[in-house]
């Protein structure tokens, strides 16, 4: 190969590098009104920007509309129209303008370069999959679910119809078994009402000790994971007797951000509550002592 030959070669090789890494001339994005769009644009090219439906308003600083007013940037749009253009005016300039469209602000930023966009077409945001919404339900029906599960076996015996939307899960001899030293919580049963997306858990809380156990009855929560839901109803004393055994229901509706939570009762469930811990007598009490008061521990 000869001199002239490389040369050429390598001459063509630059253009090919330098082509490649200049930005399309034509692009398509979605519009996203939480994010401000840098348009590069040219001194001796248009670029169109082009909406997906009329544009309701234009606010900026720096235009001229017909080139004769001093400004940086040249804009062109036709009231009602849904696109517009720009042209840079001067070297290194810079603005920004704001757009209204379909009730939204949308953040364009305008900069002269070399290498502009010569039409950026805008595509309408996707919309949102709407979460379906926790059913809500009443303190009298959820009472009622309570009421359903209990009699669960006997309502699917003589009155199927009654929980025909409901499925259960009995544990029998292998139960999941959350313990706290002292007093451990058994999942006997849980139960799913599809309708109210609920789901009802027949416990057995056993105190293990020689002393009585309190806690907040409308603390129970299930845990799956690393997500916890809480109670909507419980129909529980908060009282657990030394060397005793309390059978608790309590009822779990949706999720925390308030939307379904289409629970499977196949899950691997952990079931917590809050205990009420006394604290422990003064070791001087008189007179002047102060008196005491529960405190929360969670387990």
């Amino acid at each position: 190969m000869n001199t002239r030959s490389a040369i050429s070669l390598l001459l063509l090789l630059a253009a090919s590098v330098a082509l490649a890494e200049r930005p399309q001339a034509i692009e398509r994005i979605t519009l996203d009104d939480r994010a401000v769009t840098t348009v590069p644009v040219s001194t001796n090219r248009v670029t169109t920007i082009s909406f997906p439906g009329p544009i309701t308003a234009i606010d900026g600083f720096g235009f001229t509309l017909g080139g004769k007013s001093p400004g940086q940037f040249q804009l062109a749009h036709v009231p009602g129209s849904a696109f517009l253009s720009v042209r840079a005016l001067a070297p290194r300039a810079a603005t920004n303008f704001n757009i209204r469209w379909n009730n939204r602000t949308y953040v364009f930023e305008l900069v002269q370069s070399e290498t502009p966009v010569l039409a950026l077409n805008l595509e309408a945001p996707r919309p949102v999959e709407s979460v379906p919404l926790a059913p809500q339900l009443t303190p009298a029906r959820l009472l009622g679910l309570l009421d359903e599960a209990k009699a669960f076996p006997l309502l699917r015996q003589q009155h199927p119809e009654a929980v025909v939307d409901a499925t259960a899960r009995t544990f029998g001899e292998h139960p999941p078994i959350t313990d706290f030293n002292d007093f451990e919580i058994r999942l006997e049963e849980v139960f799913r009402f599809e309708t109210e997306d609920t789901l009802v858990f027949h416990v057995i809380l056993r105190n293990k000790s020689d002393r009585e156990i309190r806690y907040l009855p409308g603390s129970f929560r299930g845990r799956i994971g690393d997500r916890v839901y809480y109670q909507s109803i419980s129909d529980t004393p908060g009282v657990l007797p030394p060397k005793a055994e309390s059978t608790v229901y309590f009822a779990i509706t949706g999720s925390p951000d308030g939307g379904r939570n289409d629970l499977s009762l196949q899950n691997d469930f952990t079931i917590l509550v809050t205990r009420l811990v006394p604290r422990p007598p003064p070791a001087n009490p008189g007179a002047n002592s102060l008196p005491v008061h529960p405190r929360l521990e969670q387990p």
